[in-house]
């Protein structure tokens, strides 16, 4: 990542096209409820913000730079996290405002979303990823978001295929389908009905864009067992049906 300037002939006004990883890290120091992090392709940092070093025992950012999640984290969360990285870096699919434990300050487990961007040369090759994890300011511990709702999210992004509702998501989660209801309204602002159908159509855009299934297929795969309904739904999500969706993609590339 580096910086570009360009100067149009007529308007004489500096055009930045790219801009240096410090800068992103320097912007990220003034936002202490959020850890920030470059990583190679080989999954070490590459760059870090105070927040992410504190995070994870260490006083300055320069000593976390180089380091893999394997020599900073416990064995079970660095082995999730370093398959995070893998899948981003493989497929260049981004992972979005997912739900999981992290350290604070102290060694002490709490809440956050995370976001991870595959990074690209100019040539669209994958050369490294970059993240964001953002605190939910609630401790693991305070009761209020209960362990079994990550693995409840996570069956759901995992078989959003199936025959899911909320109920069965809250039985997962091991939560009152009401408090269930409550905690998801107030964590992703929209019902536990919505938030699964989300993830199905955010699948199914995925499928389209990279793949030549059919749409019916493609609608069933996603757990759309009505084509129809399929195409109702991701309209109203996206404005498009899905068949131009697919060609609205393809013409950009």
């Amino acid at each position: 990542m580096s910086v570009k300037v360009r100067t149009g002939v007529a308007e004489r006004v500096p055009t930045v096209t790219h801009l240096p990883v410090s800068l992103y890290a320097e912007i990220f120091e003034h936002v202490p409820d959020t850890a920030f992090f470059v990583k190679d392709t080989a999954g070490r940092y590459t760059a870090v913000n105070q927040s992410l070093a504190e995070r994870v025992g260490f006083q300055r950012t320069e000593d976390l730079v180089g380091k893999t999640v394997r020599e900073v984290y416990p064995t079970e969360l660095a082995t999730r996290f370093a398959r995070q990285d893998e899948a981003v870096l493989r497929t260049g699919r981004p992972i979005i405002e997912k739900l999981e434990l992290h350290w604070y300050p102290r060694r002490k487990a709490g809440w956050c979303f995370t976001t991870k961007f595959a990074i690209r040369d100019d040539l669209g090759q994958i050369i490294g990823l970059v993240g964001i994890s953002r605190d939910l300011q609630v401790p693991a511990g305070a009761g209020r978001i209960p362990a079994g709702l990550a693995s409840a999210l996570d069956h759901l992004e995992a078989h959003y295929d199936e025959e899911l509702s909320p109920t069965s998501l809250a039985a997962r989660a091991g939560i009152p389908p009401v408090r269930f209801a409550r905690l998801i309204k107030r964590l992703f602002r929209t019902t536990p009905s919505q938030l699964i159908s989300h993830t199905r159509l955010a699948a199914a855009s995925r499928w389209l864009e990279e793949s030549q299934k059919p749409v019916a297929e493609i609608a069933h795969a996603c757990g759309f067992y009505d084509h129809s309904a399929f195409t109702r739904a991701f309209r109203a999500a996206t404005g498009m049906t899905p068949t131009q969706f697919r060609q609205s993609r393809r013409q950009e590339v």
